[in-house]
């Protein structure tokens, strides 16, 4: 089980990295001063990890 949910922080920091380095590449701080905000792959794939990640793989829905 610990494997497992390393697997997820593992993704998630590795998404988070893409994510930076894509905003630093094109000079933004946030996502949200990009026009490809939803459209984005790099972004969609970060969220999949941290949803991923805050449900390590189990089904379902989050409450905030």
């Amino acid at each position: 089980m610990n494997s497992k949910i390393n697997r997820y922080e593992e993704e998630l920091e590795n998404a988070t990295k893409k994510l930076k380095e894509c905003q630093e590449s094109l000079g933004f701080k946030s996502c949200f001063d990009c026009e490809k905000l939803f459209d984005c792959a790099v972004r969609k794939e970060y969220i999949n990890a941290v949803y991923s990640s805050m449900s390590k793989g189990q089904s379902g829905g989050f409450e905030f």
